[in-house]
């Protein structure tokens, strides 16, 4: 099969290449899928610099739709031909989802009428912004902000805290700040007079504060990379009322929380919210939930997307097609 992978540690255009591999096989409890669509996120280009370092080669793209073709011992309630979205196992494999077949431990149905592109953007960003929520405990009658709304992660997280029955304040770029409102988010833009506006719109400091801004939207003069110290102003002055899935470094400089480092064991410790999936994919088919698609790209054109990707300037999801 076709894959895109790597065989050494280092900046992803440097290392990565597109290349014929074997058809993995899958472990018991797991099934294999010929991938239809597989979606692009940042932590692609970290696992080639590095990010939970093991032996090489390893592949990238952990969002991945397709039909199941093989069946690992044990597997029920899924058959061979049935569609299927989930994160790609590129811990146990020298491949993931950025090939003609991958293989998966956690997948859920693909519901009629979701797209199969649709379908391969939900993964990473649903998983993420719910754990995120739930660790921050955001509820019905909470007043949110979320800040980089305009992330996928962050668009995802102003759905998820609006379906919970949070009001919702959002910072996010003109290029998602119509679409935020219509979801019913009230928006506003980074930079400065950003703690100013905030407290014009909320009217008193929000409950909670997550932060899935880029890092290097830095405020001038902050003490810390990011919008932290902002953040943490906006909170009324209180650090644990803020956390970021980004920016571990001004968190651990300034008492922010980042939800991993509070989990029993760390890192390895956290559990992930793959259990979500099933139901923000049927909202996603009923027309309730989105991750805005930029771009799609064959295969071949992995390059290109890696270019838009590490630019900045995707705005929206980047999926390969198969």
């Amino acid at each position: 099969m076709r894959t895109l992978r790597f065989h050494a540690y280092g900046e992803p255009p440097n290392v990565l290449r597109l290349e014929e591999a074997p058809i993995p096989s899958p472990a018991p409890g797991s099934v294999r899928v010929r991938v239809h669509a597989c979606g692009l996120n940042p932590a692609d280009w970290a696992l080639c610099g590095g990010l939970f370092a093991t032996e090489l080669p390893r592949g990238i793209g952990l969002d991945v739709s397709g039909v199941v073709d093989a069946l690992g011992d044990g597997v029920t309630g899924v058959g061979i031909g049935d569609p299927v979205l989930g994160p790609a196992n590129y811990a146990d494999y020298t491949s993931a989802g950025a090939s003609e077949y991958a293989i998966l431990r956690q997948w859920t149905p693909v519901p009629p009428g979701l797209d199969m592109t649709q379908a391969a953007s939900l993964t990473m960003a649903v998983e993420t912004s719910v754990r995120n929520l739930d660790w921050l405990g955001v509820a019905a009658g909470h007043t949110v902000m979320i800040s980089g709304a305009g992330t996928m992660v962050g668009f995802a997280a102003v759905q998820v805290a609006l379906l919970r029955g949070a009001r919702v304040i959002a910072t996010a770029g003109e290029t998602f700040a119509g679409r935020l409102r219509a979801l019913g988010a009230e928006v506003t833009g980074y930079g400065e007079g950003m703690v100013e506006r905030v407290r014009a719109i909320a009217n008193a400091p929000p409950d909670l504060v997550f932060d899935a801004a880029p890092v290097n939207l830095r405020a001038p003069g902050a003490p810390a990379p990011g919008v932290i110290p902002d953040l943490i102003e906006i909170a009324g002055g209180d650090p644990r009322r803020v956390l970021t899935c980004v920016d571990f470094a001004a968190a651990a400089a300034l008492g922010a929380r980042n939800g991993i480092g509070e989990q029993p064991g760390g890192p390895e410790g956290a559990v992930l919210r793959y259990d979500a999936l099933g139901d923000y994919a049927r909202l996603a088919a009923e027309g309730r939930f989105t991750i805005p698609v930029a771009r799609t790209f064959a295969l071949e054109e992995w390059r290109e997307a890696l270019d838009l990707s590490l630019s900045g300037r995707a705005h929206g999801k980047l999926v390969i097609l198969l």
